[in-house]
């Protein structure tokens, strides 16, 4: 005979854990929340630089021969490959308690209150209160993954950004400060994700020995283009009274603050690299794609969209030099075949 207290208990078990269940998943989507807008401007593309810029770097390093002082100890790209989730996670877990911090700020749930409703703020998800104290749970956290994958050096400067950024309201009192900033987190976040790929500190720092002037390259990129981010978020940053490019000069004059060094870069980048007519393609492609629309089209929606473009060309940048390193390392297996000495190995 079937215990009705049993049955009882076990149907109270299970609406608590429903409860539960339910609570969890409500916190976690609101945490992810926080970062959804910035997976296609910082998480995917700074894990892409990283993987790829690291297996670049790996190839590079497979001319050089054993013997060589130059020569470094840099694991393979199916290696590197293997790392994408930690990478991806390295980089996400440092970006979260920056952008909780953004947006518990009282300005940042007004602005989001007309731009972003769904966000955690404004949908009134998470208290502010609550909001700080996750934020400063997860710094901590931030800290101890960044040393257990060795890049603690860009955790600790993403952190001084964010308290700057934030707290100091660099992005909101000057224009050039705040694509500073922009400039330097983003190379925070590309260098850190490539350390993690290499396996740590020391490999990630000599691979980016190998790639000498690249990061600086990038961070000149993004502080002379990255508001190409503001265009389209006028409305939101005037309540604020942010000192954004085109608040400060004007929308027209903004717009040509990006489309010449678009213009510029897109055909310098492979330049410096010394890129075949391939490695033109996409850059040159994208960039004047993106400089074009930037003075053509001059609506909220389009410049969001422009904004996306600008994204997928720095991506392609962040290409270049592993087309490059493709290009030399075909070019010295067929010299090789050729000549009839050894093979490389990767």
């Amino acid at each position: 005979m079937i215990n009705v207290e049993a049955i009882e208990i076990l149907r109270q078990t299970m609406s608590t854990l429903q409860k539960l269940t339910k609570a969890y998943s409500f916190h976690l989507y609101s945490i992810w929340l926080f970062t959804l807008t910035d997976l296609k401007t910082i998480v995917f593309p700074s894990t892409f630089f990283g993987l790829i810029n690291g297996i670049a770097a790996t190839l590079t390093n497979t001319h050089k021969p054993p013997s060589s002082s130059h020569h470094l100890h840099l694991p393979p790209p199916s290696t590197i490959l293997s790392k994408t989730p930690l990478v991806l996670f390295w980089v996400w877990i440092n970006l979260l308690p920056f952008a909780i911090d953004n947006q518990r700020q009282p300005e940042a749930i007004q602005e989001d209150a007309l731009n972003k409703p769904w966000r955690t703020m404004p949908s009134k998800r998470l208290s502010p209160l609550a909001a700080k104290r996750l934020m400063l749970t997860l710094y901590p956290t931030a800290i101890l993954v960044s040393l257990y994958c060795g890049a603690a050096t860009q955790c600790l400067t993403l952190i001084f950004l964010g308290y700057w950024y934030n707290g100091l309201r660099g992005a909101d009192a000057n224009c050039l400060v705040r694509n500073f900033i922009n400039a330097i987190g983003f190379i925070c976040f590309s260098s850190g994700a490539m350390q993690v790929a290499i396996g740590g500190r020391a490999a990630g720092e000599s691979a980016l020995h190998l790639l000498k002037w690249w990061p600086f390259v990038i961070a000149t990129i993004v502080f002379s283009t990255v508001h190409t981010q503001d265009m389209y978020d006028q409305r939101g940053d005037a309540v604020r009274n942010r000192k954004t490019v085109p608040l400060v000069i004007g929308d027209a004059a903004a717009r040509w603050t990006i489309a010449v060094p678009m213009a510029v870069w897109c055909v310098v980048t492979p330049w410096l690299w010394a890129s075949s007519a391939v490695g033109y393609v996409a850059p040159v492609g994208l960039g004047l794609t993106v400089a074009v629309r930037t003075l053509r089209v001059r609506n909220e929606r389009g410049d969001k969209n422009t904004f996306r473009l600008w994204n997928l060309w720095l991506v392609s940048v962040y290409l270049l030099p592993l087309v490059k390193a493709l290009e030399t390392y075909f070019w010295a297996r067929r010299m090789e075949a050729s000549t009839g000495f050894g093979t490389l190995n990767v």
